[in-house]
């Protein structure tokens, strides 16, 4: 069973950054690509960014590129999002996720295990 919680969702301006992080297992940490994503209100999941499970490789959706950044801490069993210059349009609730297939470009399009999401609202 794998387990992930997000948390370090909130409330901020237009500008401004938040940091996300995901804590899970130790196996799912050393193991397993993670990734992001992100849901909006009458919108379909959407893709964020995703990494492998050495964080050697990282893969982001075009409209967040330069903006966010993932990483993962395997010694804490953590997954993080940094996020930047956080616009309106980036208002969602935010899911982990990972797999064990550990590739970027497979997570990206379905990912096994996911969060149960922590909210980002972002105030113009």
């Amino acid at each position: 069973q794998v387990q992930l919680v997000e948390s370090g969702g909130g409330l901020v301006q237009a500008g401004g950054s938040l940091r996300l992080s995901c804590a899970t297992s130790r196996r799912t940490a050393s193991t397993y690509a993670m990734a992001w994503f992100r849901q909006a209100p009458g919108k379909e999941r959407e893709f964020v960014a995703a990494i492998s499970w050495t964080g050697g490789t990282t893969y982001y959706a075009e409209s967040v590129k330069g903006r966010f950044t993932i990483s993962r801490e395997n010694a804490k069993n953590t997954v993080y999002l940094q996020m930047n210059s956080l616009k309106p349009e980036d208002t969602a609730v935010y899911y982990c996720a990972a797999d064990g297939r550990n590739n970027v470009q497979v997570i990206s399009r379905q990912a096994a295990y996911w969060g149960q999401g922590t909210q980002v609202t972002v105030s113009s």
